[in-house]
């Protein structure tokens, strides 16, 4: 069910799907929107608890300001939205920048987060980070003549070409506006990833992961992000080093890679590693 309210002066958009409370949040990653999520609910993610899919400011229904768009604001967005629902504390989970904003979170709101599940993100990325994540950024700002020419670019792309799954078209629909002459454009502002982008690069989690002491579960897709000689996005030993920092954080390795860990089998993976984790005392 699609839902919008009123948060940190601007419109964000959710999708809800029904569950038991607490509430499970999840957040996108850099570019992406909440339909990303669509994967797990169909693995039965909400067999667990209910979801709050979001869409993060500058991506997808979801209002897209000029401006303002560290860390700091993506989180008064998202306790805002706590706030307007009456969630006094949820299980908070994100994907990607999701993820790295689950830490940011975490760490600087720990009255209202139980339990945090971070989805291929670390205190460090790889290193060629920027070049890994050019391919599913060049489609923003870009028309494309029709949304099948659109969704055929999706399925060619590096990181897809290889495990392209149909439930991922909904979630590519999704991702872009038709526009009167029958293009289609990406919903996503260029401009909001690019600051996003900065923020990242700028943040250092390191100065407060550390600090985290609610139980966090990190799930790390191990599978090459494009071609085969190419590696995943998140190294393992990233991966491992940042749960070391984590007072109770818990690793678990999932198939697929940074986008297609979602979706199929992947996403199967990710909620039996959820429904462990949050029945932990």
């Amino acid at each position: 069910m699609d839902k919008y309210l009123q948060t940190n002066n601007i419109t964000l958009h959710y999708i809800e799907h029904d569950g038991t409370e607490p509430p499970l949040v999840m957040m996108p990653g850099l570019s992406m929107n909440a339909h990303y999520f669509d994967g797990l609910v169909a693995a039965g993610l909400n067999q667990l608890r209910r979801v709050l899919a979001l869409d993060l400011r500058g991506r997808g229904l979801s209002d897209k300001p000029e401006t303002g768009y560290s860390f700091a604001d993506h989180a008064a967005d998202v306790i805002g939205l706590l706030d307007k629902l009456g969630l006094e504390q949820v299980i908070l989970g994100g994907h990607s920048f999701g993820g790295l904003l689950t830490f940011y979170l975490a760490a600087k709101y720990p009255e209202r987060i139980t339990k945090a599940i971070v989805i291929d993100a670390a205190a460090q990325l790889h290193p060629r980070v920027g070049e890994l994540i050019k391919p599913s950024v060049d489609r923003l700002g870009k028309p494309m003549p029709s949304m099948e020419s659109y969704l055929q670019v999706m399925r060619d792309a590096p990181h897809i070409k290889t495990a392209w799954l149909p439930e991922m078209e909904d979630f590519f629909r999704y991702d872009v506006e038709t526009l009167a002459d029958g293009s289609v454009m990406p919903r996503t502002s260029l401009s909001a990833i690019m600051q996003v982008f900065q923020a990242i690069m700028t943040e250092k989690p390191t100065d407060y992961i550390s600090q985290i002491q609610q139980p966090l579960l990190l799930l790390n897709a191990t599978e090459p992000y494009g071609p085969p000689d190419y590696p995943p996005l998140l190294p393992r030993e990233n991966a491992l080093a940042t749960v070391a920092m984590l007072p109770h954080g818990r690793y678990v390795s999932i198939g697929g890679n940074h986008l297609t860990m979602g979706f199929g089998d992947n996403a199967a993976q990710i909620v039996q590693a959820i429904r462990e984790f949050i029945t932990i005392a």
